[in-house]
């Protein structure tokens, strides 16, 4: 049976908190301030412990400076004092959740029902190391640079907690697959994950589609639908190119992310919103904002724990560890073995991937099936084409990458003063042209997905637009 520590000034909170936690399969300690907290974790060290902020005798953070009082137990806050910026600065420093009072009884439920020892997770995190160094992989991302050694610790850290996350990077960097570990490694890896793609869904449906809806809420609303967020709870919800999301829906996302209820469409009543969000971007999110595509105050909301994936040019020395593993799994599903050359995993490396891991994966499927033989040469391997150099070292900054630009390339000019999006309008419009038309090119280059292009693409054509050519010219160089 677990145990639990309330640790509360407000007495009748407490008898209150007691009584619900102990019809769980809970015993049930009460404390009312640091000192008899302390106390109490020393007699019989608690599974949970739900802390009060504010207590006579000091802060409940108090608490969280002497670690090895709390290292086998999960630390939940709880109190009617509670900020976004004490929540997160307590998320922070290891509590895994908080709920504010009044407590809503469903999240209550839904806090104890995920009640993990943090030796568990600590160990399945100490496995996935242990793989990492030995095959290259944590969990499903593979690498072994430095830059993915961050970003598997910053996973280790976020994964217990239930901290908003911003994953960022170009299209097919892997954002998703980001999510799906962190869900993995966290308490919530028995509930659903589900994946929406914002920029995928219709603007006249994605309210009912991440909401839901009544019946008879609007025409065709022929029966009650449940929406994203009620077909996630207790799990986690994945909202891939949240900059796609209509404003006037992000401001109902923004509710629910700060009061963990929402209502579906046409409806009155509210819903318990038990699910944590883990959100993506392929553009910038700073320049989302500037744009007016991404609602500043959803921004800091979502924005708590960042992890930015690097593309795959900047960590050019996992190429030949990820073309392997693609090439096994082909190799598994087609029942027939195959290997690269050593020229075609130079050729891979050297290669720039502007679809990044997505087009590398694609390239190597297709090595796979023109090969005649069990050898993959360089025939059917991707070239940076005339001019173009190699992939710049891994590692490279920002400003070594951008001298590595093609000198063949054409130069958008855009005058001081144009719009945000008349800007965006002319480098895409620019880019398109650059590559002949070739959408599935343009997108993987400007790092947005193919449906996005479609849409800008749809835009541009409903209005007057500036022409490329007007701000298009060629590199006097040439």
């Amino acid at each position: 049976m677990s145990h639990a520590l309330v640790v509360d000034d407000d007495t009748d909170s407490a008898e209150m908190l007691a009584a619900l936690i102990a019809t769980d399969r809970f015993t049930v300690a009460k404390a009312h301030s640091l000192r008899d907290a302390r106390r109490q974790i020393t007699l019989q060290q608690p599974d949970i412990i739900l802390l009060d902020l504010v207590l006579p005798d000091g802060s409940g953070m108090e608490l969280f400076k002497d670690p090895n009082l709390l290292a086998a137990s999960e630390v939940v806050l709880i109190t009617g004092h509670a900020s976004l910026e004490s929540s997160i600065q307590a998320l922070r420093l290891g509590a895994v959740d908080y709920l504010v009072k009044p407590v809503n009884i469903t999240q209550l439920q839904g806090v104890l029902s995920r009640v993990t020892p943090p030796a568990a997770l600590k160990a399945e995190v100490d496995t996935l190391n242990a793989q990492w160094h030995e095959s290259g992989h944590f969990g499903q991302l593979w690498g072994r640079s430095a830059v993915m050694q961050r970003i598997y610790q910053q996973i280790s850290r976020v994964a217990g907690t239930s901290v908003t996350v911003l994953v960022t990077g170009e299209s097919g960097t892997g954002k998703e697959v980001v999510a799906r570990v962190v869900h993995d490694l966290s308490r919530r890896r028995t509930r659903p994950f589900l994946a929406v793609n914002c920029g995928a869904i219709s603007p006249n449906l994605i309210e009912s589609e991440i909401f839901g809806h009544e019946k008879g809420s609007f025409t065709g609303a022929e029966r009650q639908h449940q929406g994203f967020f009620e077909r996630a709870h207790g799990g986690t919800l994945f909202l891939d190119e949240i900059t796609e999301m209509p404003p006037d829906l992000q401001v109902k996302l923004l509710r629910v992310l700060e009061t963990s209820t929402f209502m579906r469409v046409g409806s009155t009543v509210l819903q318990d919103a038990d699910v944590r969000v883990i959100a993506a971007s392929n553009q910038p999110p700073e320049q989302a904002v500037a744009s007016g595509k991404l609602r500043e105050d959803l921004y800091y909301r979502l924005n708590v724990f960042p992890i930015a994936l690097p593309p795959l040019r900047e960590r050019s020395e996992d190429v030949p560890l990820l073309s392997e593993h693609f090439l096994a799994l082909v190799c598994e599903k087609e029942g027939r073995s195959k290997r690269f050359s050593p020229a075609a995993l130079t050729r891979l490396a050297a290669y720039r991937w502007p679809g990044n891991v997505r087009e590398l994966r694609n390239v190597v499927q297709r090595a796979y099936v023109m090969a005649a033989g069990d050898l993959i040469s360089e025939e059917w391997l991707p070239t940076n084409g005339p001019g173009t150099p190699a992939a710049p070292p891994a590692r490279a900054s920002a400003d070594e990458a951008a001298a590595d630009a093609p000198a063949a390339a054409g130069v958008v000019t855009i005058p001081v003063g144009t719009s945000m999006a008349d800007a965006e309008c002319l480098l895409i419009l620019a880019t398109l042209q650059h590559f002949n038309n070739q959408k599935e090119r343009t997108a993987a280059v400007l790092g947005i997905s193919l449906k996005t292009l479609y849409n800008r693409l749809k835009d541009y054509a409903a209005e007057k637009t500036p022409s490329p050519a007007a701000a298009s010219e060629p590199d006097s160089k040439e």
